[in-house]
């Protein structure tokens, strides 16, 4: 009997530790396709799980964060969801690229059209964004997942550094380091072309040197001949002496 309640409690705290640990997993979250360095644009992928057993995923929305607007926004087609890019106007105006953008997108939502993510798979959401802010190392994107049930959970508790990870976490987007194809265009050009007025007088001196161990060694043949020229005169003269004696 007392084997039979040990095996029982022990199911339970089985089956509890599963349910717990579904439950931390099986968050929405975001991903970029390569590096999302600040300043330029990525590809990024939010990952929607469908952690129920007798209901579907059938509508995303992901919300923009509005202190750090982002100006582009696109969505790939996704078969078998359509897909609705809002945008709002800025409160400040931001520059890019010369040209002054008053509007960004603060919500993409995704709503399926046929059975959405059923029980047991997952669905990439792609989007490519930018251009990334360069004064902050992330972006935090609230996002609502709707059940064929009309259940709604939102994902929306931004994790705090230092501290648990809250039970609907928001997806949070690393950002990494500005790379050279953003910044220091300009100084990487200056440095080729230092690099090659550099090769270019080396090289210049590599001929000037050439040249003049070219001009030494026709002189030292010029000296020489002239010697074994003056020496075949001479012998010359001596071997006519000679004949004459």
């Amino acid at each position: 009997m007392k084997a039979s309640r040990i095996a029982a409690a022990t199911a339970v705290a089985g089956s509890a530790v599963l349910a717990l640990s579904g439950t931390a997993f099986a968050h929405v979250s975001v991903q970029p396709e390569g590096p999302a360095a600040k300043g330029g644009y990525a590809v990024v992928d939010f990952k929607v799980p469908n952690e129920r057993d007798d209901a579907s995923t059938v509508k995303l929305e992901v919300n923009f964060p509005a202190d750090h607007p982002l100006a582009s926004v696109m969505p790939q087609p996704l078969p078998g969801w359509n897909v609705k890019v809002t945008k709002s106007k800025l409160d400040k105006p931001l520059t890019m690229h010369g040209e002054k953008i008053d509007e960004a997108v603060t919500k993409v939502t995704w709503t399926a059209d046929g059975k959405g993510v059923e029980p047991g798979y997952f669905q990439k959401f792609p989007l490519s964004i930018g251009a990334l802010p360069e004064d902050t190392d992330q972006l935090v994107f609230k996002a609502v997942q709707t059940y064929s049930d009309k259940e709604v959970v939102r994902w929306i508790e931004v994790p705090q550094e230092g501290q648990d990870e809250p039970d609907n976490p928001a997806p949070v987007l690393e950002l990494s380091a500005a790379t050279d194809d953003h910044h220091g265009t300009s100084a990487a050009a200056d440095n080729a072309a230092d690099k090659t007025d550099s090769k270019s007088g080396q090289t210049a001196a590599a001929d000037e040197d050439a040249k003049g161990g070219s001009d030494t060694t026709a002189r030292v043949l010029g000296v020489v001949g002239i010697v074994i020229g003056a020496a075949g005169v001479a012998y010359g003269v001596l071997a006519g002496r000679r004949r004459t004696a």
